[in-house]
């Protein structure tokens, strides 16, 4: 029998999911009272929230005044799509992958682009060696492992001097960790990540060397509608005000907005930065001392603060996938922790979004009831 204790704090929010993530606090739908509904986004009211978002996103990130932001459509996977295809080819590529996204963009250049890409993998929990990359080439990365629990820790290995371009998915990086922009020529990330948004949205930054590339390379292939930046040779400036390329959810927009004011409230990206490494702090101070479970990263130089994988370590679990999905059911059934389980593709374990809208209370609370979920399950197998 399980004589683990029944926990007697619940997490207030029990919102865990790495996607769509947990709204920032308090949050409630009055918020959105002045989103521009039913109207034009083409129209003055609609342009203006769409260049306000552009604007804030730049003062929250610190982006560089010469760095290009668009709002640009199909999540993450649509402003990762729109640079690969439209800047990859001129040059050789290095890509790297050390989780099932990084793989996807793989997938992408090699079969779908058909280039003969040097390839470069790591499996879950780790990330390959940065000092062996050809950073003269251009190289397509995922900042933050969001399905594998790590991170490159610093921009250090990218040379300033390089002659390729830095491609960075930073989906579940960006306004949680430190982005080194002088490092990076292209930049992706979705709003339903680390500020709560909602999906369907993303955001892609230029830097002018990605411009530049650009308004100077035309690619072999045939490029869609949707990931056209450039019109007779120039780029297409617009899209980097608020003219976006198909209709945006001004809903959403206003979502993201009330968002970014939270984050500017707080004091902006060191704040929202310390919220997400407290939240990640505590789940590895209460694994520190188990002997049971383990983070999935194995260098702590190299783990997440945002999506923290762990792994069951107990060598009497008989069926560790079958183990891990139970666990998961348990905490959601007790609606202490909603979409907590591991992503399909990585190993069986729990993956915990500590990124900067949830509080770390929530978090403390949540971590006794993995150790009586954990007790449960291994006292019914």
């Amino acid at each position: 029998m399980n004589d683990h204790p029944i926990p007697a704090a619940r997490p207030a929010n029990p919102r865990f999911s790495s996607g769509p993530c947990a709204k920032i606090p308090h949050y409630n739908l009055d918020m959105l009272s002045d989103a521009p509904l039913g109207r034009s986004h083409r129209a003055a009211i609609g342009k203006s929230k769409l260049a306000e978002a552009i604007d804030l996103t730049r003062e929250v990130l610190g982006v560089p005044a010469d760095y290009r932001i668009g709002i640009v459509p199909g999540s993450d996977t649509g402003a990762v799509e729109m640079a690969m295809w439209s800047l990859l080819g001129q040059r050789p590529v290095e890509m790297l992958a050390w989780e099932s996204f990084g793989e996807g963009w793989v997938t992408d250049a090699v079969k779908q682009l058909k280039l003969d890409a040097t390839v470069r993998k790591a499996d879950y929990g780790k990330i390959v060696d940065l000092a062996e990359v050809d950073f003269d080439r251009d190289v397509v990365f995922t900042w933050n492992g969001t399905t594998s629990g790590v991170r490159v820790p610093n921009g250090d290995a990218i040379p300033d001097g390089r002659d390729g371009l830095t491609i960075c998915d930073a989906t579940s990086a960006a306004f949680a960790m430190d982005l080194p922009w002088d490092k990076l020529d292209v930049v992706t990330f979705s709003w339903q990540k680390v500020l709560g948004g909602e999906g369907a949205h993303g955001v892609l930054i230029l830097s002018p060397r990605a411009v530049e590339r650009l308004e100077t390379y035309t690619p072999a292939w045939p490029l869609p509608k949707i990931f056209r930046m450039t019109k007779g040779g120039k780029l297409i400036e617009g899209i980097f005000k608020g003219e976006t390329i198909n209709t945006p959810s001004m809903l959403a927009v206003e979502d993201y907005l009330v968002a970014l004011k939270w984050a500017q409230g707080l004091g902006g990206l060191s704040a929202l930065i310390a919220r997400a490494d407290a939240n990640a702090g505590a789940v590895r101070d209460f694994i520190a001392d188990k002997d049971w479970i383990a983070d999935l990263a194995e260098d702590p130089a190299t783990a997440s603060t945002t999506s923290v994988c762990l792994k069951f370590t107990d060598p009497t679990i008989r069926d560790g996938a079958g183990f891990a999905k139970a666990v998961a059911k348990r905490l959601e059934k007790e609606g202490v922790a909603l979409d907590a389980g591991a992503y399909r593709d990585a190993p069986a374990g729990l993956r915990l979004w500590c990124g900067s809208t949830v509080e770390t209370s929530d978090v403390a609370a949540l971590m006794p009831w993995i150790e009586w979920a954990y007790r449960a399950e291994l006292a019914a197998q």
